[in-house]
């Protein structure tokens, strides 16, 4: 095990390829609480530490992949100075930008539910591969707030900005095939060959079949314009 906590595990899978895993312990679903973030933070710093990594697939142990933030923690945050709910939502971004820019490819392996932080750590990496089964979206607005972790910014990037406003001011929980057919994710599969595929799709990254580092360069960039459907 190349890392282990309560919440994230990375493990080695083959090849220099690693799989960071959402397992929250004691919990029926993964969610972004402290204890996710900071393992998520200690994890990150890991597999950048360390050179024989060469690629990474980001899993779920559960049913669903990631529900979202953990709203139990709000009342509390809210109470919080607004420097320090500043600082805090500053530091929560530079892990997931941090994440983003590993020197190495990254596959989300969408198993189940993937929703506001939980979908926003899939616009991270690189390549996303999602179960036929599984709904991806950012509904925050249903709670009065908009996504934090970066999705306002990736999403548009990867979608387009009229899907994207549409996506985030609906907070709409969307299906597989919707999801690819805007972009948003890059391929669809059976439940039981999305482990396959991530796998696949990520050997494929490393060998240079698929360009990373020029996909990750058009995902930097702004568009105003809609991408042609898949």
């Amino acid at each position: 095990m190349i890392y282990e906590g309560k919440a994230i595990t990375v493990k080695a899978l083959e090849s220099g390829i690693v799989e960071l895993k959402f397992d929250l312990k004691g919990e029926s679903v993964n969610k972004f609480n402290r204890l996710t973030l900071n393992e998520l933070r200690q994890a990150v710093d890991t597999i950048k530490a360390d050179a024989s990594i060469k690629g990474v697939i980001v899993s779920s142990g559960k049913d669903v992949f990631i529900v979202g933030a953990d709203i139990t923690e709000f009342v509390d945050n809210f109470k919080l100075p607004d420097a320090e709910l500043v600082a805090g939502n500053l530091e929560a971004n530079k892990i997931f930008s941090d994440f983003e820019d590993l020197n190495v490819p990254t596959v989300a392996a969408i198993n189940g539910i993937a929703l506001g932080g939980g979908f926003e750590m899939c616009l991270a990496a690189d390549f996303r591969v999602m179960s036929a089964t599984a709904k991806v979206g950012l509904p925050e607005v249903k709670l009065g707030i908009y996504p934090g972790f970066g999705g306002t910014v990736r999403l548009p990037r990867l979608i387009g900005a009229d899907n994207a406003i549409e996506w985030i001011a609906a907070g709409k929980e969307n299906r597989a095939e919707d999801a690819l057919k805007v972009g948003a994710v890059d391929a669809v599969v059976a439940p039981d060959k999305l482990a396959e595929a991530a796998l696949n799709l990520i050997k494929g990254a490393i060998s240079g079949e698929f360009d990373y580092k020029a996909k990750r360069s058009r995902s930097w960039k702004s568009s105003s314009s809609t991408p042609s459907n898949k």
